[in-house]
């Protein structure tokens, strides 16, 4: 298998230095003219907006050593695509992109009222990368303080470390979608040629061992299952749908209280299977001013652990799809020199790390909202495959969040065609 070029571009070390105001007659110590918190709205060329909180440290620091935990404050994965588009030379019809970093630092908490951000602006800094040759080997891009500040605060400085690295990733896209049993082709490093990898076989089990019955009046989708087979024809994965996606009483939705849930299972030899991964999911309602959105757990079944370890919990938008995501990135700090650490402490000492060889980016899978066709994509990190297998069961997890878009959809809505013939969507 012939892996894709990705970057990763780590930001963090995350420290605000701020002016102190000089203390009143007869008082004690001066203080920050903005005691609130504070936090960044960090963006790199035409990537998605992340935020992060930006610790204040005394005003006399002449590092960012004071900065409490090393904290990762974004990471930003850029394709060969995307690196192209930055490397792009200028012309007459589109200007020089380069690649800017972005950084505004707020004062105040996170969030919105009424569409208006609650924070209050401090300053603005612009860093210039260099990406040149990090798809082949990691570098420190920027670490150190720079001036943000402007008004009361012209004298704030941010400190941050920058950092690229080589991500590299198998990257498979369905032909076609899960439910109509499809081809899995394989995209192909540099030449992003597509070539055959697996095929999936969609089933429905009708009298299916599920481990809670629902309620004899309860409207749902059960026993669903993806099964993966390698160009031999051998199984090499399967997702099976182990508890139903019932409508919670008195609504029609699919509850986090009682989520639908599927397992994520591996040959273990003489045509037994054993489980790797647990998926649940369910349909969280939207705010106000906002859709609802599909909810999301995966706990991974690790060998020789009694228990179940959650590596995943988040929402994908239902209306306009998104990506699922599997990025231990963040569990893991940054180091001073920009290197992230590679236990939980940054010792080198994996004995405590609850996830055996997975670490950073593991995998993602793009699919579509509900009621549209959806041919996902997904992506899995190199360091997350040794065999065919490894990849097997990727596909097979991505299959089973697409799915389970359909699955809780609301149950005054028809599915599509291609999964309304079912008869585990009926009322029973």
């Amino acid at each position: 298998m012939d892996p894709c070029p990705f970057v990763r571009v780590l930001v963090g070390n995350l420290a605000l230095r701020m002016p102190v105001a000089p203390p009143a007659a007869g008082a004690g110590a001066g203080v920050h003219p903005f005691p609130s918190p504070c936090y960044c709205k960090i963006r790199l060329g035409k990537m998605p907006c992340q935020t992060a909180p930006a610790p204040l440290v005394p005003s006399d620091s002449t590092t960012a050593d004071q900065s409490p935990s090393g904290a990762l404050a974004a990471a930003f994965h850029l394709s060969k695509p995307d690196l192209e588009w930055f490397a792009r030379k200028p012309s007459l019809f589109s200007p020089s992109r380069g690649t800017t970093l972005k950084v505004s630092v707020y004062a105040g908490r996170k969030g919105s009222a009424c569409g208006v951000s609650s924070g209050r602006l401090l300053g603005k800094a612009t860093i210039s990368l260099d990406l040149k040759g990090a798809e082949s080997k990691p570098a420190v891009l920027h670490s150190g303080w720079i001036p943000v500040g402007k008004g009361k605060a012209a004298a704030a400085q941010l400190s941050l470390t920058v950092r690229a690295e080589p991500d590299p990733r198998f990257v498979f896209e369905f032909d076609g979608e899960p439910e109509c049993s499809p081809q899995v082709m394989q995209v192909g490093g540099g030449t992003m040629r597509r070539q055959p990898m697996f095929t999936c076989k969609f089933g429905c089990r009708t009298n299916s061992d599920l481990r809670r019955p629902p309620a004899p009046s309860a409207p749902e989708r059960k026993g669903w299952s993806v099964t993966v087979h390698d160009l031999s024809g051998s199984p090499v994965a399967l997702a099976s749908m182990v508890t139903p996606f019932v409508a919670s009483p008195g609504t029609d939705r699919v509850s986090r209280s009682n989520p639908g849930a599927w397992l994520i299972l591996r040959p273990a030899g003489d045509g037994a299977w054993e489980p790797w991964g647990r998926l649940e999911c369910w349909r969280e309602r939207g705010g106000a001013g906002s859709s609802d959105s599909l909810g999301y757990r995966f706990d991974l079944l690790v060998p020789g652990v009694d228990h179940s370890v959650p590596i995943a919990d988040a929402t994908i938008a239902a209306s306009k799809g998104g990506k699922f995501a599997l990025d231990l990135t963040s569990a893991q700090p940054l180091s001073r020199g920009g290197t992230p650490g590679c236990s939980p402490r940054g010792s080198g000492d994996f004995s405590q790390w609850p996830l055996g060889n997975y670490r950073g980016f593991v995998m993602s899978a793009a699919v579509q909202g509900e009621g549209k066709c959806s041919k996902p994509t997904v992506e899995v990190g190199v360091a997350h495959v040794g065999c065919a297998e490894d990849a097997a069961a990727f596909v097979a997890l991505a299959a089973a969040v697409d799915l389970s878009m359909d699955a809780c959809r609301l149950f005054s809505h028809k599915l599509r065609k291609e999964l309304s013939h079912l008869r585990s969507d009926v009322l029973r």
